[in-house]
């Protein structure tokens, strides 16, 4: 027999449903904003139940575990470590523009955000801000949904009455989408909207006069250029440079940073910096400090080696190279009105919550005029029978259903009739039928007003800014972030960082290198291994590279300051460079790019060729030249060259060739000569090296 019940589909169809569903709860129900009150719904969920616990601003902490007991159980089905981590996020000021909880206890620390203690020691309730989030929610102005089980209902959004979604921003990954929404500043925002209420078609390069970027909690500089910061807002997309904030103390000299990009570890930038105090890559600096405490949420102290560091070039290379400066992405991607999620711009995010707000404050007109005439209903009826007391008591006492009596009598409704039987006898007396005249007078007063707002959409609008102008009173403060366009910091060379210093670079037989400081090192009195001994070594700058020539006509370069010191015995040469099977070190160069040398091979045989030239990057190193063919050929000289030709010319030039072992030729229309510096396999090994004299014979070959 069939079962009826069970639906077949083939797994195809089945696996792209289920995935596409899975799809949407993560965008629509998780990952991603609502633009009517910038809340994902865990968010929305915690405060809402906050609420309703009473932990208001001005009530006493209670227990976070309590909070999260009634989220995870009431209205959010999910795991409690996650709800509390969502929670500890809208109570740390370094996180939130204007956090949403106010906590108690170990709520983490910009060093390590979740460095927070567990839920059962802190204690928490709602911020101040909160409130412009729930004051209107028990006033008819959202819709509500049943819970998870049923037993409950749930707000679907907060009647906000700040744009929240760009106060506080958020980030999130959905499935195919994210979103990174920075904070912004409360009174900027709200002047943003005052424009846009009276200026409904303005364009975001207006809006972006009182929005001119992001304001982030950490207080930072914003040093991206004005038209990259107009770019994001017209387009939903894009990169902001935030830089660290430092001065220098006219005292002491030391630079002082006490504010850092948003989301940066301050104990991550002092363990970059410190990486290159340890690698000698910052002489520049003495020391680093960090000072730290609960009034100086971050100082981080530089101590400069001396009062002659340019402060500016130093901060400049820290910029460049460590996390005081970052770009922070921007994706204004969220739910709109429509239910769809979007990438919008500032005027489409600020117009549709425009749009939310009015409807919001619609709602609550209507609500509250409801409320009015429902009052007056009551007040009439209960007027009725102030004014015909004795019938009323006579139906009251005598009547076998009073009720039905009174509403028949004096044309009243059952809710009329229900208020006057409820009345106590304490009522009855003059003083009351005086205040129902009062409170009849107002609250026609009230219903009057009201219809003339619902009735005049200017005055409706007139009455959204008034109340938007005094939240911005009741919660905006000064911008935090200075907006300063700058351009992108650039690294110091290691000649700029780096101080040039007298060094000796030692070579042994043996191919063992090591570097000393200063020029009176006596290499021949270095203590060498068992039966090697002193070869050559090279005086020069620090900032200055060292070539090495190999017996087989190639150079190599390093470093001196990787070498080890002249105090031990170095190390093999072969540890730091890619030398040819049977090659051997025979000398070492240093000094300046433009210094010329002549090499020369053992067969007598030569070249001037300028150090510069000599230089390579790679570990493999590089020939000085190109030949063509072996030992066999004969070195000519040029005929045409003069004594004015440059026999220094480049050994990696195109045009350079070489008809034989360490021969030169002149390439015909083409002034000069050039060298060639590949010895032929097998054949002669190069000698030696020695400075050249600008005045030497280029037509002769160079003897050593």
């Amino acid at each position: 027999m069939q079962n009826t019940d069970v639906e077949i589909l083939p797994l195809r169809l089945f696996a792209e449903k289920a995935y596409l569903d899975y799809s949407m709860y993560v965008v629509l129900d998780r990952a991603l904003p609502h633009i009517a009150d910038g809340l994902k719904p865990v968010q929305r969920r915690i405060v809402y139940a906050m609420s309703e616990l009473g932990l208001s601003a001005t009530s006493k902490h209670k227990k976070s575990a309590r909070t999260v007991g009634d989220v995870i159980g009431k209205f959010h089905p999910h795991g409690d470590s996650a709800c509390y981590e969502a929670m500890v996020t809208m109570a740390q000021p370094f996180s939130y523009r204007y956090p949403l909880v106010d906590g108690q206890g170990n709520w983490g620390s910009p060093d390590d955000p979740k460095s927070f203690a567990a839920m059962r020691y802190t204690e928490s309730r709602l911020g101040m801000y909160a409130q412009s989030l729930l004051a209107e929610l028990g006033q008819g102005t959202v819709e509500w949904s049943p819970n998870f089980d049923g037993t409950l209902e749930e707000p679907r959004l907060l009647p906000a009455r700040l744009p929240n979604v760009l106060v506080n921003g958020t980030t999130g990954i959905a499935v195919g989408m994210a979103t990174d929404i920075p904070p912004h500043n409360i009174r900027e925002l709200v002047k943003a909207c005052l424009h846009l209420l009276k200026h409904p078609n303005a364009q975001v390069e207006t809006l972006c006069e009182f929005v001119p970027a992001p304001d982030f909690p950490t207080g930072c500089d914003i040093v991206s250029e004005p038209h990259d910061l107009l770019k994001i807002y017209q387009t939903g997309n894009g990169m902001v440079r935030t830089r660290a904030r430092w001065e220098r103390d006219e005292d002491t000299g030391y630079l002082i940073i006490d504010c850092l990009p948003h989301q940066v570890s301050p104990s991550r930038v002092q363990e970059q910096i410190a990486d290159q105090m340890r690698a000698k890559k910052l002489p520049l600096i003495e020391d680093i400090r960090d000072e730290s405490d609960h009034e100086n949420p971050v100082r981080i102290v530089l101590i400069p080696r001396s009062n002659r560091v340019d402060a500016e070039s130093l901060m400049a290379h820290l910029f460049a190279t460590t996390d005081l400066e970052k770009s922070v992405r921007v994706n204004l991607n969220m739910i709109g009105l429509d239910g769809r999620p979007r990438v919008k711009n500032l005027k489409e995010i600020l117009s549709e919550w425009l749009e939310y707000r009015f409807q919001t404050v619609t709602r609550r007109l209507n609500h509250r005029l409801a409320k009015v005439n429902e009052r007056l209903h009551i007040l009439e009826g209960l007027m009725i029978a102030y004014l015909n007391i004795d019938e009323v008591i006579r139906i009251i006492r005598f009547e076998d259903d009073p009720k039905a009596k009174l509403m028949s009598t004096f044309a009243l409704s059952e809710i009329q009739a229900d208020w006057i039987l409820d009345l106590r006898l304490r009522h009855l007396q003059k003083l009351e039928e005086m205040k129902i005249r009062g409170e009849q007078d107002e609250l026609l007063a009230e219903r009057a007003k009201l219809e003339e707002l619902l009735g005049d959409d200017d005055k409706l609008k007139k009455l959204i800014g008034e109340e938007l102008k005094e939240d911005a009173k009741k919660y905006g403060d000064d911008r935090r972030c200075r907006v300063e366009a700058r351009p992108p910091a650039m690294a110091l060379s290691a000649e700029e960082i780096v101080p040039a210093e007298a060094v000796t670079v030692v070579l042994s037989k043996a191919g063992w290198i090591r570097a000393g400081k200063g020029h009176d090192l006596d290499p021949q009195t270095l203590s060498y291994k068992a039966g090697d001994e002193y070869l050559a070594h090279a005086q020069g700058k620090s900032n200055q590279l060292l070539v090495l020539l190999d017996s087989k006509g190639r150079c190599y370069s390093l470093n001196p300051r990787d070498l080890p010191s002249a105090r031990s015995q170095g190390e093999p040469v072969t540890t730091k460079l890619d030398v040819q099977d049977g090659a051997r070190m025979v000398g070492l160069l240093m000094g300046d790019e433009n210094d010329r040398y002549v090499v020369g091979s053992e067969e007598g045989y030569g070249f001037v060729v300028r150090l510069g030239e000599m230089q390579s990057n790679k570990r493999a190193g590089k020939q000085a030249g190109h030949a063509q063919g072996r030992g066999s050929h004969r070195c000519q000289r040029g005929r045409s060259g003069g004594p004015d030709a440059d026999p220094a010319r480049t050994a990696s030039q195109p045009e350079s060739q070489a008809v034989g072992p360490g021969c030169i030729r002149r390439r015909t229309g083409q002034p000069g000569w050039t060298p060639a510096a590949r010895l032929p396999d097998g054949g002669e090994d190069v000698a030696g090296m020695m400075p050249a004299n600008r005045g030497l014979n280029r037509r002769s070959k160079a003897r050593h």
